[in-house]
């Protein structure tokens, strides 16, 4: 039997690529690149989701900022009532704190009660 060469010194026939025009390796390549694409499109998307997560969560961050903010304005102004309370007579400070411990006391003890 005769081997039948290509000009490029490639055996022709089952083996020889060289005659269809398109190799192994450009079978391979194009596969290749086909996957690379998907994977960069899953990248992309993934991308594009974590960058509207992080600008939900700072919109959050900064509401909760707000609200912090305002929650702090809002015990200053309380203590700053407790100091007025507290240069007034000791006696009426102590008889409020009683009155509160005996109110928070039953309220404990009624929940109690009810289970």
């Amino acid at each position: 039997l005769g081997v039948v060469f290509t000009g490029d010194g490639a055996p022709a026939g089952n083996y020889g690529y060289t005659n269809s025009g398109y190799s192994v390796y450009e079978e391979e390549n194009d596969r290749l690149t086909e996957s690379l694409r998907t994977k960069v499109s899953a990248i992309k998307s993934l991308s594009i989701e974590i960058g509207t997560e992080v600008k939900n969560q700072n919109k959050m961050l900064s509401e909760m900022e707000n609200d912090f903010d305002s929650a702090g304005g809002l015990l200053g102004a309380t203590m700053g009532r407790l100091r007025t309370l507290s240069r007034g007579s000791q006696t009426k400070l102590l008889c409020y704190m009683m009155l509160f411990s005996l109110f928070v006391f039953f309220v404990i003890y009624w929940i109690i009660k009810l289970r």
